[in-house]
């Protein structure tokens, strides 16, 4: 089987993963990492055997004095991949686009960056066929990927009128260490909607959904709690099954212990996933409550690898490697869900 080659800009949460992701698929083959930093990861990665290119000649040089072998710069590597998937911090992909550009390699972006630096925006199981043939497609932040799995499944199957969801975010990933709060809840009443409505829209165009957000000093997981209008009315057992029609929502009940994010994630050890990931949103089958055209429930949403299966099916998309979303669905699952 040719393989497409994918090279990876940026090793943080989501780069590692999605370099992880890419070594395990049938017809994706890494190139390399594009790193800034002399670090751990740095020698990290050349002691797995991946091939680390420099974004910069000061960084080349930073890395070599630090005993850190590399490849060559990061334009060597946009030179030896079919496409690239750009892992940087916000702001970093929008800056990088211009030299994809310059070079003509596609190129995907996280959710921190705008909607307008790619052609459009992304979550597999919802609009997989607009991404196919673009050259710079944008997966969306963790927190939408979750209400957009969730909410699509109910509104094919009853239709939304319109959406109500509290964020409960994390404060930050569990390695960094100059983010908070420490001992609060911090609102933003001067931020309402959040951003989130307005990137779910980026997706489900045109629903009538407000977001609110608050940041919990937790680091494990978000939680979601979300109410909808219905176009019609419906049950309970209605709602779980067209949730449990996807395979990146996992249905779970607080009455079997699992009844929080450490839960969860403990629950996600026990499955020994890799880094101890959870690319499903999870859904409380105990909290869905319905009553004629409404529907309330709360989702918790693992903000390290829910968009990592995401970046893996948007390359096949882009390369119409899988003109068909549930059969690179289906690959990426085998692969990182088992």
């Amino acid at each position: 089987m040719n393989q497409t080659r994918v090279g990876v800009v940026g090793y943080g949460t989501i780069g590692k993963r999605v370099v992880d992701a890419i070594r395990l698929q049938p017809d994706l083959k890494l190139t390399g990492v594009s790193k800034v930093r002399a670090d751990f990861e740095s020698s990290f990665i050349t002691e797995h055997g991946i091939r680390l290119y420099a974004v910069t000649q000061e960084a080349d040089a930073a890395m070599k004095s630090s005993g850190i072998s590399t490849s060559g710069l990061l334009k060597d590597m946009l030179a030896e991949s079919d496409v690239i998937i750009d892992c940087t911090p916000e702001g970093t992909g929008a800056k990088n686009k211009q030299l994809y550009q310059k070079v003509g390699i596609k190129a995907v972006f996280q959710g921190g960056e705008k909607p307008d630096i790619a052609q459009t925006s992304f979550v597999s199981e919802v609009n997989y066929a607009d991404s196919l043939g673009k050259d710079f497609v944008r997966v969306v932040s963790c927190n939408t990927t979750g209400l957009c799995r969730t909410l699509s499944r109910i509104n094919e199957e009853v239709g939304l009128k319109k959406v109500n969801a509290v964020i409960v975010r994390r404060a930050a990933d569990p390695n960094e260490i100059k983010k908070g709060p420490i001992n609060s809840l911090v609102p933003n009443p001067a931020k309402l909607p959040s951003h989130h409505a307005e990137d779910v829209r980026t997706i489900l165009k045109g629903l009538d959904i407000f977001t609110s957000a608050v940041i919990a000093p937790t680091t494990l997981m978000h939680v979601h709690v979300v109410s909808a209008q219905l176009e019609r009315a419906s049950t309970k057992d209605n709602i779980l099954s067209a949730l449990s029609k996807s395979r990146r929502i996992r249905l779970v009940d607080s009455s079997m212990g699992i009844d929080s994010t450490a839960s969860i994630l403990e629950f996600a050890k026990d499955l020994k996933r890799p880094r101890n990931d959870m690319p499903e949103v999870v859904v409380w089958s105990d909290s869905v409550y319905v009553k004629d055209n409404e529907v309330h429930y709360m989702q918790a949403v693992h903000q390290e690898s829910i968009v990592v299966p995401e970046n893996i099916d948007a390359v096949r998309a882009m390369l119409k490697l899988e003109t068909d979303p549930q059969k690179s669905i289906d690959i990426t699952n085998q692969s990182l869900l088992g």
